[in-house]
């Protein structure tokens, strides 16, 4: 993984109707990756964006497509997706569990994402222990850490949900995948995410709280996120 101190915006947040004029501004203003949410009104209490949606995302820009399948059947959520483009990302979640009661192994799914040239991820809500990451820790390239309870935007931070950014870093350190990097995501502050990025994360979702804020324009917010979490300008 090459993403280190990565900004990866918020396609919910964005203007839905004008959304690849909005793509166009993102490109312009140097954002790294596009976050889609992906939610089926089951593992989640909401439903969004498609795979029809994110093919013709992939038509539209080059900028690597950040998924994140909050969804029962990520498996098949891959399947009718069809294909991804190197650098483009595929986060499942870890709370899913076999029929032996389990946490679900995606050594088969993560080997389709991998041979795509894509990055795969496994996501923790906030009750989620690190330890629910162990039985496909040899899979993963990142860890999504959801700092919100999952399913609508604009959602507050769960309160001391920032210290377990590095207690994850910690779990993935001594279990020998110092490689495997961080995303955070979840009303993503520019300074949250100056102090996140101190605790081990590496890739900042931005939305409402980052980003898409009430009364700043995108012109001032996304270069004050990158000045913040240290890229040059």
């Amino acid at each position: 993984m090459i993403y280190k101190n990565k900004l990866s915006v918020s396609v919910m947040c964005a203007d839905l109707l004008n959304l690849e004029s909005d793509i166009r501004f993102l490109e312009k203003m140097g954002v790294d990756m596009l976050h889609i949410d992906v939610m089926d009104a089951h593992f989640v209490p909401n439903l969004t964006f498609g795979h029809d949606f994110i093919k013709a995302m992939q038509k539209k820009t080059t900028l690597p497509l950040d998924s994140h399948f909050m969804v029962t059947d990520p498996e098949l959520a891959m399947e009718r997706l069809g294909f991804l483009r190197p650098g483009d990302g595929f986060t499942a979640h870890a709370e899913l569990k076999d029929e032996s009661g389990q946490y679900r192994s995606y050594e088969a799914l993560s080997q389709k994402v991998h041979g795509m040239g894509a990055f795969f991820g496994l996501g923790l809500s906030p009750d989620t222990p690190p330890d629910a990451l162990e039985r496909n820790l040899g899979f993963i390239d990142v860890v999504l850490l959801m700092l919100v309870y999952p399913g609508f935007a604009g959602s507050k931070m769960v309160p001391g949900i920032m210290d377990k950014v590095a207690r994850t870093r910690q779990w993935l350190d001594r279990h020998g995948r110092e490689d495997v990097e961080i995303i955070v995501d979840g009303a993503v502050s520019p300074e949250g995410a100056r102090d996140m990025a101190a605790m081990g994360a590496s890739i900042f979702v931005g939305g409402t709280a980052g980003i898409y804020r009430k009364g700043m324009a995108l012109e001032e917010t996304i270069p004050y996120f990158r000045k913040i979490i240290g890229q040059e300008l």
